[in-house]
């Protein structure tokens, strides 16, 4: 346990420290939230199906109807969770100056939902949907609250299935979002990886990125990452526990 409070004070220190900080969520950070993630043995989302068979731009073309009775409780889920402790926790960093950003691989908003401002969501949101025939773009709550009601593939008025705009195997990330991710990986100077496995690419590649630009690095994480040696603060504990903890001292050093 003090081995713990070290870390934490040690966490805090930097971001008092820093002048351009930026976070990096994983699935890990929403899972407080009661939103599971792709990859824990036994209780991921890719431990009970194949991702390529529901989940991919490819057959997604070919089979939309199986594509939404996979996200089905999962969509239901997400607009069911509520923010955890670590989604506040950001907010208020940001809120107080000493977050400049965060970057997720989360497509729930809960972040947002928490208040943060600045968030680059470069595997896409559920918050609208686009045609795959006529490309119009529109809010998806009623068609999704339609699609909960019922088993029915959501339909533009064109004709063509609506796809939510979350990115999906073998798509592009959006380049505006992955751009901006960019430019604050270059610019900050440090980078805390929160819940997040770091195996995903390009996103894995953002912290190794910060480092060659001279940044420090913090993760939390209950799972080692690639990275974990090159941390300056390694935390392998509950981060909806200690993401407060780490902000509350953050900003108690700069009243």
């Amino acid at each position: 346990m003090q081995e713990l409070e070290k870390l934490i004070a040690r966490a805090a220190e930097l971001f008092s420290q820093s002048e351009y900080a930026v976070a990096l969520t994983g699935a890990g950070h929403s899972t407080p939230s009661g939103i599971p993630d792709f990859r824990s043995p036994a209780s991921g989302l890719w431990d009970q199906v194949d991702p390529m068979a529901v989940a991919s731009i490819f057959a997604f073309r070919l089979h939309p109807q199986d594509f939404y009775d996979w996200i089905r409780p999962l969509a239901r889920t997400m607009l069911e969770a509520q923010p955890n402790p670590a989604h506040y926790a950001l907010a208020r960093l940001e809120a107080a100056g000493l977050l400049q950003a965060v970057i997720t691989q989360n497509i729930d908003s809960l972040h947002q939902k928490a208040g943060s401002q600045r968030v680059h969501e470069v595997h896409g949101h559920m918050r609208e949907a686009t045609c795959i025939r006529c490309s119009q773009v529109v809010p998806s709550d009623a068609l999704l609250e339609e699609f909960l009601d019922g088993d029915q593939v959501p339909h533009c008025a064109c004709g063509g299935v609506m796809k939510p705009n979350v990115i999906l195997f073998g798509e592009q990330l959006p380049l505006d979002v992955l751009t901006a991710a960019r430019q604050d990986t270059t610019d900050c100077d440090l980078m805390v990886v929160i819940g997040s496995s770091l195996t995903v690419e390009p996103v894995s590649d953002l912290p190794s990125m910060a480092l060659g630009h001279g940044a420090r690095l913090i993760i939390v994480n209950y799972e080692p990452t690639y990275l974990d040696r090159r941390a300056d603060v390694l935390i392998h504990a509950d981060l909806a526990e200690v993401l407060p903890r780490i902000a509350d001292a953050a900003i108690n050093q700069t009243l």
